[in-house]
């Protein structure tokens, strides 16, 4: 049976590597992100690659008035969706936010807030047709507030405390919540950031990871495997030592 896949930030590397494996598998799609140019080019990726069908929506995902709108259009436009990734963020300047306050708000705003804003509208239509898979990209930050990146990691352990209460939610309604922290991933967002090449993986491997998630059902993916122990061990410390470390 053919796939019907919404991605929320359609644009991102992530979210791309994400829906050609599915366009190989001829899935049908409805992609949405803020740069219509971009999204275009994606809609004709995805359909080289074999997707049987790609319907585009414009939209800011910090336009959450926007949301009815869209999601009637979505299910307007197939009768249901089997999954949806939300894959969108920013990644904040932490000097910058603490000093700039608009920004800093304008920042949480985009990663935490218009997401759970998705998440919630996605769950009451998930919830009526009483199936799919709703995914969710958050990050090995939001486990613990580091000082090197606290607002993002505020933001993400949000969407990580929002997507566990709604996974309990509709436990018995048929519906799963998938939260992925990936570690550091090469991609547009991390350019120009000095990532350590021995921990670092390509957008196709953490795609092929959500992939195997979604099959298996899991809760929680980190990606690559090695960020849960490597998180294990960060949480385990005493905030004594945590405070003091600089990273």
């Amino acid at each position: 049976m053919t796939q019907t896949i919404l991605i929320i930030g359609a644009t991102s590397s992530m979210a791309e590597a994400f829906a050609l494996r599915y366009a190989k598998e001829s899935a049908q799609f409805f992609l949405v992100a803020r740069n219509k140019d971009k999204l275009d080019v994606v809609s004709a990726n995805l359909t080289a690659h074999g997707a049987s069908r790609v319907i585009s929506f414009v939209m800011d995902g910090n336009d959450s008035h926007l949301l009815p709108e869209l999601l009637n259009t979505i299910w307007k436009t197939y009768e249901r969706i089997d999954l949806a990734l939300i894959a969108y963020g920013t990644l904040p300047n932490q000097c910058r936010a603490q000093t700039d306050i608009p920004y800093a708000i304008a920042e949480f705003r985009t990663n935490a807030e218009s997401v759970i804003a998705c998440m919630a509208g996605l769950a009451e239509r998930f919830a009526l047709q009483q199936m799919g898979v709703i995914a969710v990209i958050g990050s090995v930050a939001g486990d613990r507030g580091r000082a090197s990146n606290y607002l993002y990691g505020s933001a993400k352990a949000a969407i990580e405390t929002y997507a566990e209460g709604l996974r309990a939610h509709l436990l018995r309604s048929g519906v799963h919540i998938l939260t992925i922290k990936p570690g550091f991933v090469a991609t547009q967002m991390t350019a120009e950031l000095h990532l350590p090449s021995a921990l670092t993986v390509s957008p196709e491997y953490v795609a092929c990871d959500i992939h195997h998630a979604i099959l298996k059902r899991k809760d929680v993916l980190y990606t690559p495997w090695f960020w849960a122990i490597v998180m294990w061990i960060i949480r385990a410390l005493p905030a004594v030592i945590f405070k003091r470390m600089r990273f």
